[in-house]
Parts: C-alpha cells; sequence; structure tokens
C-alpha cells in the first residue's frame, strides 16, 4: 500500500463521514481493509484504490467507510456520565416533565448498542415511575454492521464482560447457547438506526439528553463546529449534552456550558444557565 493509496483512504472517509484519519495510521488501514479488498475480489488494497479511482460513489466506497469506523465501547463506560444521570440529570427532567410526562434520550453514536442499552437498563431500575411515561430512547451510529448487533441485541460473553454487572446481568439478559440476548422488555425502550453525523438527521422529538460521547476525537474542528450546531438547535433548550472525557465545547462552541459533576462530562445550553440566573 503507497502512500497515494493511503491518501485516497484518508479523503474518501473524511468526505463521506468527516472521520480524521491521523497520519502513522497505516497498521489500522492495512488490518481493516485487507478483509475489504478480499472480499470485493481485489489482490490488494492497492489494487482495490487503483480501481475504486475517478469511480462515483459505490458498494466498494461505501465498505471502505465501515470499515474505518471504530466501534470500542463497553457497558457503562466511564461510569460518571451513568451516576450523573442518577443522581442530577432525570430527576431534574422528571420534575421539569412532570406535566407531560414525556423524555427523549439520543444516544448519537451508539456503536453496538452498550450505550442506550445501559442507559435504559438504568432507569427501569432506578425510576420505575418512568415505566407510565412516554420514554424514548434514540440509538444511532453510521456502522450498519453495529448497528444491527445492537438492534438484535445479541452479545457475547467476553462483551458482557466489559462492563456489565453481574445483578443487572440475571436481571435484564437471557442466555441463548455461548450469548447473552437482552431482556424483550429493554429492547423495546430502544429504537435503532443508521445516522450519519454529518449528514441528514431523521425525524425526532427534540431531545431532552444527547449522548454524544467519544465520537467527536475523530472529527476535525469545523467538524465539530457544525455538529454542536445542529445539536444545539435541534435538543430541548433546558436539555443536557454528555461529550467524552477527552472531550469539550471550549473553544468550539461557546453556546454550552459545561456543569458539575464535570467528571461526568454534562453540558448545558448557555441560554438556559442565562435564564435561570434571571
Amino acid at each position: 500500500m503507497t502512500p497515494t493509496d493511503v491518501a485516497f483512504i484518508r479523503s474518501l472517509v473524511h468526505e463521506s463521514a468527516a472521520l480524521v484519519l491521523e497520519p502513522g495510521k497505516e497498521y489500522l488501514v492495512e488490518s481493516r481493509l485487507a478483509p475489504v479488498a478480499r472480499d470485493a475480489g481485489y489482490p490488494s488494497i492497492s489494487h482495490m484504490v487503483a480501481a475504486l479511482r475517478g469511480t462515483p460513489y459505490g458498494r466498494t466506497h461505501h465498505a471502505i467507510v465501515q470499515a474505518m469506523t471504530t466501534n470500542e465501547t463497553s457497558w457503562f463506560r466511564d461510569r460518571h456520565p451513568f451516576d450523573a444521570l442518577v443522581t442530577t440529570v432525570v430527576p431534574e427532567l422528571m420534575a421539569r416533565r412532570a406535566a407531560e410526562r414525556r423524555l427523549t434520550i439520543w444516544s448519537a453514536a451508539c456503536s453496538t448498542g452498550q450505550e442506550p442499552y445501559s442507559v435504559a437498563m438504568l432507569l427501569l431500575d432506578t425510576f420505575p415511575q418512568l415505566a407510565s411515561w412516554n420514554l424514548t430512547i434514540l440509538a444511532s451510529d453510521l456502522a450498519e454492521d453495529a448497528v444491527a448487533q445492537g438492534r438484535a441485541g445479541r452479545y457475547s460473553q467476553l462483551e458482557v464482560n466489559r462492563g456489565m454487572p453481574a445483578d443487572m446481568l440475571v436481571r435484564h439478559f437471557q442466555r441463548d447457547g455461548a450469548h447473552w440476548v437482552v431482556a424483550d422488555g429493554i429492547r423495546r425502550m430502544v429504537r435503532f438506526g443508521v445516522v450519519n453525523l454529518i449528514g441528514p438527521w431523521p425525524e425526532m422529538a427534540s431531545p431532552d439528553i444527547v449522548m454524544l460521547r467519544n465520537v467527536m476525537i475523530y472529527f476535525d474542528h469545523a467538524t465539530k463546529q457544525r455538529l454542536l450546531g445542529r445539536i444545539r438547535e435541534r435538543m430541548r433548550p433546558d436539555g443536557y449534552l454528555f461529550l467524552g472525557n477527552a472531550e469539550t465545547t471550549l473553544n468550539v462552541d461557546d453556546g454550552f456550558v459545561r456543569i458539575e459533576p464535570t467528571r461526568a462530562g454534562l453540558y448545558r445550553l448557555r441560554s438556559a444557565i442565562q435564564g435561570q440566573g434571571t
């Protein structure tokens, strides 16, 4: 694989998904795209790239972009955001939404579904009164295979070992051979879909909570600005935004303010904070 091959792939994934492929990641390209080239009938990645140059975006281009997405995840990842949901965010929203009894949560980079299912289990266990609310958990990701697995709710022993408390596993999963399947009641709480965050978004109720964790680290500054601007326009004015530990709105979008608990990566709209002070 030549430097020009890498440059072609870097340009393709950036134009299609806004993903930034940093220099020095050639090993990652090799490991992820060798199977794509083989499945498409090419003897090497270089042969595949040569065939794709100058051709319209098609199935193999799409397969490359899908292969280069990162699906690293675990149950209750970085525990602090989930603690903040229980202690701060959901109680405050339940008080404000008592009349309408409606709550919408968007897990905007859900990977294989561990994050939205973690939220669903946590809310069901902690706030049983939400069972009578109109509670919607939207789960989306660019990676089609990851979304399909999340929708199926089927995980290996290795996958459930990554962060799943034993009591929750027994309570909310069913054993199926060597795999564990999310219980129907939890699966019905989550609605999955494929969404490219830089493309058109589906129609949805304005989210009260947006979980955009560990995805902006793959975007350049301009893409981060556009994405945060769209979220600011889409979410409820008094809603909450969760980002990953390595992410921030600082010097990207001053419409958001980081709030306590800061270790949760929790943000609110500046206009909502200022409105509370008047």
